[in-house]
Order: C-alpha cells, then structure tokens, then sequence
C-alpha cells in the first residue's frame, strides 16, 4: 500500500467529519514489521488493528488487547504523574513524541494549559541547559561549521518537504545565554507549538541548529557537550556561513516559510533585515513578541478606560524583544492616525547602562530611533519617578528588578498600572505575579512571559495572563504556509495582534486576564491565520491559488492537522 494513496476520512469523537492523511514519504511504501513499530510517523503502538497487525506483519509484536486512543492517553497521563520533576516529564514527553508521534500530538492537544509548560517555557530552558546529557534520538537539523560548502547537500538528507524552518545558532536562548548546539531544544519545542496550537503537519516542521561554535566555558569543558568544540565565528566568516546556509533553504525549499528564533541582538536585527524582503522570513522573538504585547495593550484598554495612544511605556531592556515591540506600538498608533514623532514620545528604553537618551554616544543603531531628548537617568527608579508611566514591560531577563517601591510607585501614580514581566523562564521574571498584585492592592494590570498561578487577594481571584508567543507565531506560520506568501510583512503582525485582542473574553478581563485562555489557542490561531491569509491575498502576495466556493475561514480549518490515526487497511 503506497503512503501517498492513503487518505482516510475519519469522524472524531465530537462528530465533525476531519480529513486525515498520511503525507508523502521519500519511500514509497508503509514500513512493515519492526520498522512499522519504531516509526513515529505511522506507529499507532496498541492501537493497531488486527487487520493491520496482520498486514503490517506486526501480529505478536504487540500485546493482543487492542486499545482505542483513549485509553493510550489515559496510560501516558498515568505514567506522566509519575515523573518525579518537570525536567524527568520533558525526558518522557519528548520520548513519546520520538515513539509515537498521533498519541504526542492528541496529549499535547487535551491537555495543552498543563503540558505547555512543560513541552515550552520555562522548562525548555532547562532542558536545553541539560540537553546534552539527555539527549537520546535526531530530531531536526544541525548544520555547523564544519559544513560550508556543503550545506546544500545536508539539506537533501532530510527526507520530507518542510513547509516550515524554525533556526538558532544557540547565541541568546531564553534568558539564558549562549548554549551552542544545545539550543535545538528551543526549534523542537517551537514547532511542537506550530502542530498543537494550529495545525501544522508535522512532517512540514524542520527545526534546525546552525552551530558555529560557543563562548561557554562550561559547555566546551562539558565531555558530553553535543557540538563543535570551538569559539562562535564572528563577522564575515560568520555571514557567510549563514548567507550560505539561506541560499540553499531557498533551492532545496522554494514555499518555505524561515523563522528565526534565540539570535543574539548583534544578528538578530540584521538577518531580519536582510532577508525578510527575499524570502518568508520572520523573527518571533521581535515580531511574535511584539504582537502578544500589543494584543495584550489593546486588551488593557478595556481595564484602564484609556486610549491605547495615551499609554507612556518605559521598557527594562533595549534589545530585540523590546525595540520589536516598540516598533509595532507605534506603526500600530500610525494606522489609527497618530503621527510617528508623537507615537514614539511615549516609549522609553532603559539598556544595562541606564535610560537611552540622544545625549549618549555609546547606543546601537536599533536604539537610536527612540533615543528621547531628556537628561540621562541611571536606573529604572529614577526613570519611573521623571517619566511617570502609566506601563512599565520587563524584557531585560534580569529577575526582580522590578522592585516593590518601583511597583508601589506605579500604582500610587494609576488607579490601574500596566506591570509586564516578559523575561523567560519564569526564575528571570522581573517580579511576580503575587508580587506585582501585592504591592498595588490588586490593581495591576498584569502578563508575564512564563506562567504564573491564580493569585487570591481582596476576596478576589486573579488570573494572570500569559503574553505567550504561541497565541501568535502558530497562527502566522499557518496562514503563511496555506496562502504560499513571499513575504512575513508587519501588517500581518498587526493583524495578528488585534485578532488575538479580540478573543479576550470579558469573562478573562474580568479576573485581570488579557489573553484567552489556552484552551481555546487553536480557534485562536485559526483567526488569525484567516487573517493572514486573507492580507496575503489582498496584497498580491500570495503564491497559492485563493479557494473557490468556500470562505476562507473553512479553508483554513481544512488544513489543520488533526492528531488521530489512520485506517491503513
């Protein structure tokens, strides 16, 4: 039976009849035997029927009782409980996804406001610190330096067609620093997200690690450190090496959409620059962070009962997730009529060094464009007591900076303060959430970048919103895969950012929540990839044929993968 024949209509649980379909493979036939078994991709484990088990040559192979998907979700769930840290259900999680890949998917999916955490932020960062201790089967891509010149042809041994790249080169993960080849764990766990928060097969999914070395000392002493044992290229060699590395992703994946992710700021912005206009290229850690921080202002409007223009935000941190975000603040004020100079009087950046001010010589040239006219200022205290904000955003990955009296301040100078901890994991929040709705007698209106429990205070539960990537970068992926779009443009961003406003229920806003729950993050994404897509048609950018005789709405939720098993026979 060939894979590409095989193409099951299959009605779930709830009724909906869902297209389920086992994509080409470089092979043309089903793996039999053992093989069949040990194949993420097509392995069903106890789940098998017995048609299949005698087709497949699998009979005896596995246990005799046929189980039905809910009862393998039930076992994996049991055995999760077992897991004695975070760290060990990471390990058995991944484990499961390298076994059986439908099961992985349908866990993920039930279960995505417990696991996320888990399977992302903040124990990713954990398990990229470990990864090469626990690292047990290939997954993705590494391309090092080692490979120039050949680059291209270590992309043919990837045997499917990526719809999606997510890369690093390690330099900046998380909060944590450059953590070489042991970054991957961020690529992986991103493309997780892309398959459970929207759909994306995951046979389109390639994470990639370009390794051109480290700076960690403790890594390079590491004996079981998983890449080159050698110092970062800088500079030529190293724009070579990744200009190398863009060309042959365009020959080997002309439609592919190329996200960057854990660049360090000195790349960051200058790879987005260079190739966001040649190919669909985007950086969720400017662009995605951008748009949840702004979907979570607009969100705030409803709580703060004032214009999204009259808010005055001072960012602890001038790097890419911070000038990204101010970047799509203000193109945002411009569609809505307010004049650029205006719209960037509003925002304040404070670096290492203190506040970014037209006076200093030291600044980079990404900081230059909201370098205020306004005497210098050394820390976050000082800068709060000058400017008098009514936001204060933490993306400095520095924890508890924001500081009781800075907190106190804010909310003695607004009845409802914007208090946003964006750091990741949660060990570099800038504060708390019990903290931040502490010190302004639960008045804050407060989102973090990783997750924080409900907080009980004045006889009231508090929920805190998560300014979680995964509400944006998942849904863009998918409309830019479905529409074939040349480009990732900021409108698509801005698109995503006010989609994702407007799912905040006013049930969520009510017990201080800015963003929906995650339950709902695939109808979420759904929206949003509606809204790309129909954004990359209207704009001519879009390189697939618009559908006919169905709303674009349909046609995006048919292409939404859906984790359940294949009748093979």
């Amino acid at each position: 039976m060939s894979a590409e024949a095989t193409s099951t209509d299959v009605v779930s649980a709830d009724g909906h009849k869902r297209r389920t379909e086992v994509r080409k493979r470089m092979r043309l036939e089903i793996p039999h035997g053992l093989e069949i078994l040990h194949d993420p991709a097509f392995n069903k484990g106890t789940a098998f029927t017995l048609a299949e088990r005698e087709h497949f040559d699998i009979r005896g192979l596995v246990p005799p009782g046929v189980a039905t998907p809910e009862m393998q979700e039930a076992r994996v769930l049991e055995n999760y409980g077992r897991m004695p840290s975070d760290l060990e259900r990471y390990i058995f999680l991944k484990d499961l996804q390298e076994r059986n890949e439908t099961l992985f998917y349908r866990v993920l999916i039930n279960h995505i406001e417990k696991l996320m955490p888990i399977v992302y932020t903040p124990t990713v960062g954990t398990a990229c610190k470990e990864f090469g201790h626990i690292y047990r089967r290939p997954h993705g891509l590494y391309i090092s330096a080692d490979d120039r010149g050949e680059i291209a042809h270590v992309l043919q041994n990837w045997p499917y067609e990526a719809e999606i790249i997510v890369v690093t080169d390690g330099e900046r993960i998380l909060g944590l620093g450059d953590l070489g080849a042991n970054g991957m764990g961020i690529p992986i766990g991103k493309l997780a997200l892309y398959t459970a928060c929207a759909g994306v097969h995951p046979e389109s999914c390639l994470p990639i690690t370009v390794d051109v070395g480290t700076n960690n000392e403790d890594l390079l002493r590491d004996p079981l450190y998983i890449g080159l044992r050698q110092n970062r290229l800088r500079g030529q060699e190293y724009a070579d090496l990744v200009e190398e590395f863009v060309t042959a992703v365009e020959e080997r994946f002309p439609w592919l959409v190329l996200q960057f992710e854990d660049f360090a700021t000195r790349n960051a912005f200058d790879l987005l620059q260079r190739y966001r206009d040649r190919l669909c290229a985007f950086n969720d850690d400017i662009q995605g962070t951008a748009a949840v921080v702004l979907a979570g202002l607009l969100s705030a409007q409803t709580l703060t009962g004032r214009p999204f223009h009259e808010e005055t935000l001072v960012f602890l941190g001038a790097g890419e997730a911070a000038v990204g975000i101010a970047n799509l603040i203000v193109a945002a004020q411009v569609r809505e009529g307010i004049a650029e100079a205006e719209a960037r009087a509003h925002i304040w950046l404070l670096d290492s060094k203190g506040l970014v001010v037209k006076e200093r010589s030291d600044l980079q040239p990404h900081k230059l464009p909201y370098a205020q006219d306004h005497p210098f200022l050394p820390d976050l205290a000082s800068a709060v007591e000058a400017i008098r904000p009514t936001g204060i955003i933490g993306v400095s990955g520095q924890p508890g900076t924001f500081t009781e009296p800075i907190v106190r301040k804010m909310g003695e100078m607004n009845d409802r303060p914007i208090v946003f901890v964006l750091s990741n994991p949660t060990a570099n929040s800038e504060c708390t959430a019990e903290q931040a709705y502490g010190w302004t007698d639960g008045r804050a209106i407060f989102a973090s970048g990783s997750p924080f429990d409900p907080v009980e205070i004045g006889g009231r539960t508090l929920v805190p919103g998560q300014a979680n990537n995964a509400y944006i970068f998942p849904g863009v992926g998918l409309g830019l895969i479905i529409s074939g779009a040349e480009r990732a443009t900021d409108g698509m961003f801005y698109v995503a950012a006010k989609t994702l406003a407007n799912a905040a229920s006013e049930s969520a806003l009510s017990h201080g929540s800015l963003f929906p729950p995650l339950t709902e993050i695939r109808d979420v994404s759904a929206a949003i990839a509606t809204g790309v897509v129909e954004l990359a048609y209207e704009r001519k950018l879009a390189r697939k044929p618009a559908p006919h005789e169905k709303d674009l709405a349909q046609h995006v939720r048919e292409h939404m993968y859906e984790p359940i098993y294949p009748a093979y026979v």
